[in-house]
């Protein structure tokens, strides 16, 4: 076309623009990029940086508002990129119908932290983490991405997926735990869920990859902090979450609130261009997290938001979401030559892109549909998936025989009998949400929210009671309610107690220096054991909490988390029988905060504390590393949960004991199920490098499976080891696999290791 004049070439460049809006057909694959570059070329500046501008509507804000005023000026003028924290199919449509008096009539993006559920609440993502069941996890992103979907959502700010070894930040109730291995399995199966089966699916959003990167490594864990960790731990533990979202094809990725050795998320080149969109070929957009780009400026990095909108630009953070830095500024420095329009450009079209892939501009109103909202936020089995989830996120830590019986507390056997069911949480309603849950417009949570006292009431025989006092409150020094407590409990043949944080105690900006019961909860445990009664302790959390007399005391004691709508019936589920627990923990459990970090997968010192020997009496520790006053181990381990049954491994065998770098290692074993209730097993396959041209971890999870068996049933199961899993990064940052011996377990926990065997890599 370069000998064809400017108007042909305009009405050619419009033609095309026009044929991308045809009502009904999306643009999809090789269709898209001439559409993009079209449009781009009608689009002025100031166009282009609304496209890379992002606001919170005035419902329920995340995060301090910087902008003041209305968005309606800004919406008419084609300013604005995309919107978060507008919910509902008839809000978006009306801000959806601002945007389209622009002169583009671009669409907008709406954006939603849709973390665990949309309206149908599902259990916290630490607590599905706890399930090790990807199946289940991905289902659970899928019904919340068809909610949201149907309330004209199109983006959700979601899997979390940073790596977390210190329960004091509150945001740790948003990942997966400790683990790269689990982690990234769970990140791939929550973007895969999310995201459906092709975007622009109105049953399907975008997933967000959050938060690049290192966010979980804050120091101390206080939100917003600094992280200081070298490239290969990076490397090895912080990013291949990340990158498994890419591979599963996640759409955006948002940046992270922390320096990274000095350098803030939103300005890191190094992540950003060099990772994310250099070596992983990421196709996506980045957003800042809220207000993050105009936070540089705090953090002494830039020195005023001319300079912060300068450097995130450059480090390719594309999306400002409420900062203003690029509205105020990018302009300018594009005109001052301090910035390269190519940069605006590129950011440009990973926006729109994303757009036309939704396809937002066949039908800027396809996901703004009313009677869909309606009919899809009423189907019942989305609560029955719900109950399902939360039943196989209880974690059961302990389940030791009632000396009168002889039995295990749990399952309980309620007939004739009568219960007690105490504590602050019993009753609670919205608790049960947990952190970072959808409040919807009008929704009467009351009715809506299975109780934990209507769950178990509701499933009780007919000849058994239940008994309730409250006690005491979540936080707070009051103890008047222990004479009740204590008094109902001698009434009941068993007790069942309900204790735990309060919603708002786990999330963002809810890091926490103590990790003990909160406020007088401790002493009533204390007070209602003196009874003499059995105890069953549920711990409602969004993190690790510690609690060490009642882990040494009570009979029983189960982890239930934040589990959502049906957290009720769920927890029912479980005490009754009616689910045999099978989840295991995703992050180890401290016994103090004075441990933290501990994980299972530490580097030996040079002077580690000697193992037990065959008696199980500790060796001598002076001048190990060790505490004075403690155990080194956590107080419950990685892995780690407890089942109705019993399982037993047995036969473990190699295909071959010497591998070249070009072979395979086939390992495989017998599982059976030796109890007398049917359940699933977490199988878990660690391993070791005794030698490495860096230290390598005492464990690495490498591998797992979740299968259910029938009492008796027994299962041949085989993983396979290959190069990949068995490299590094090394000290140059090369990923290498490096000849030696390697040990190889497979157990129930990485404490609880049933069967040894070990192989040599040759050159």
């Amino acid at each position: 076309m370069q000998n064809t004049c400017p108007s042909i070439r305009r009405r050619a460049l419009a033609g095309l623009l026009l044929a991308s809006v045809v009502p009904g057909v999306r643009a999809a694959g090789s269709d898209i990029e001439p559409r993009v570059e079209a449009l781009l070329q009608q689009m002025t500046q100031e166009e282009k940086i609304g496209q890379l501008t992002q606001y919170s509507g005035n419902w329920n804000a995340t995060g301090p508002v910087t902008f003041k005023g209305s968005h309606q000026d800004h919406l008419l003028a084609g300013r604005v990129g995309a919107m978060l924290n507008v919910l509902g199919a008839e809000r978006t449509r009306a801000y959806q119908a601002l945007a389209m008096q622009s002169r583009l009539k671009i669409p907008l993006l709406f954006g939603q932290d849709v973390i665990h559920g949309y309206q149908t609440t599902f259990p916290i993502p630490l607590a599905e983490a706890a399930s090790w069941d990807l199946p289940a996890i991905e289902q659970s992103a899928r019904i919340a991405a068809t909610e949201a979907a149907a309330s004209g959502i199109h983006w959700t700010f979601a899997p979390m997926v940073d790596i977390a070894r210190d329960p004091r930040w509150g945001r740790v109730m948003e990942g997966a735990g400790e683990d790269p291995y689990l982690g990234s399995k769970i990140a791939f199966a929550r973007v895969k869920g999310f995201q459906g089966r092709q975007l622009g699916d109105t049953d399907a959003v975008m997933a967000t990859a959050k938060h690049f990167a290192a966010y979980g490594a804050a120091q101390g864990g206080r939100d917003y902090n600094s992280v200081d960790t070298s490239e290969r731990l990076l490397r090895e533990v912080y990013l291949p979450p990340f990158k498994a979202a890419v591979d599963a094809g996640v759409a955006t990725f948002m940046n992270a609130f922390n320096d990274l050795n000095g350098i803030p998320a939103n300005g890191s080149a190094l992540l950003q261009r060099d990772i994310l969109k250099g070596a992983w070929a990421f196709k996506g957009f980045v957003v800042s997290d809220w207000g993050s780009i105009g936070e540089m400026v705090a953090h002494g990095y830039v020195k005023d938001q001319r300079d912060a909108a300068r450097a995130a630009i450059t480090a390719g953070s594309d999306m400002d979401m409420e900062s203003t830095a690029y509205r105020d500024h990018l302009g300018a420095l594009v005109r001052d030559g301090q910035v390269a329009q190519s940069l605006v450009d590129d950011a440009v079209k990973r926006v729109l892109r994303k757009k036309f892939e939704l396809g937002l501009f066949e039908d800027p109103y396809r996901f703004s549909d009313a009677a869909r909202e309606q009919a899809v936020l009423a189907r019942p089995e989305h609560r029955q998936a719900a109950r399902a989830m939360a039943a196989k996120s209880i974690v059961l830590l302990k389940n030791e025989p009632w000396p009168a019986t002889k039995q295990p507390l749990l399952p309980l056997q309620p007939q004739g009998k009568t219960i007690a069911f105490i504590g602050p949480l019993v009753k609670a309603v919205e608790d049960n949400h947990g952190a970072w849950a959808i409040r919807i417009p009008g929704l009467d949570y009351s009715k809506f929210i299975v109780t934990q006292w209507d769950g178990l009431k509701q499933r009780l025989p007919a000849d058994a009671r239940l008994l309730y006092a409250k006690g005491s409150d979540i936080q707070g020094d009051r103890r008047d309610g222990f004479a009740e407590a204590v008094a109902v409990a001698r009434q009941a043949d068993v007790v069942v107690m309900s204790l735990g944080e309060s919603a708002d105690m786990s999330g963002e900006a809810k890091s926490r220096a103590d990790l003990g019961l909160p406020g007088v909860q401790d002493e009533l445990v204390q007070a209602v054991h003196a009874t003499g009664k059995p105890v069953v302790l549920l711990v409602n959390a969004g993190r690790p909490l510690t609690f060490n007399w009642a882990a040494e005391r009570v009979n029983a004691i189960a982890y239930t988390w934040w589990l959502g709508t049906e957290a009720g019936n769920a927890i029912a589920d479980v005490l009754l029988g009616e689910h045999n627990p099978s989840a295991r923990l995703p992050i180890s459990f401290p016994r103090s905060v004075g441990q933290i970090p501990v994980f299972y997968s530490h580097f030996n010192t040079g002077r580690p504390v000697p193992p037990p020997d065959a008696s199980g009496a500790a060796g001598s520790q002076a001048f190990r590393s060790h505490y004075i006053d403690s155990p080194n181990a956590p107080r419950y381990a990685f892995g780690h949960g407890l089942s109705y049954t019993q399982f037993a491994y047995s036969d473990l065998r190699l295909d071959k004991t010497r591998l070249a770098l070009t072979d395979t290692l086939t390992v495989r074993f017998t599982l059976r199920n030796t109890g007398a209730r049917a359940g699933d097993e977490v199988v878990q396959l660690y391993l070791r490098d005794r030698v490495g041209s860096v230290v390598r971890p005492v464990q690495e999870l490498k591998g797992f499976q979740k299968l259910h068996l029938q009492p008796g049933q027994s299962r041949e199961l085989s993983f396979v080891i290959d190069r990949e899993t068995l490299s590094f990064h090394n000290h140059r940052l090369q990923w290498v696999a490096e000849p030696g011996e390697f040990d190889l377990m497979v157990g129930a926990a990485s404490d609880d290791i049933r069967l040894r065997a070990s192989f040599e890599l040759l050159e």
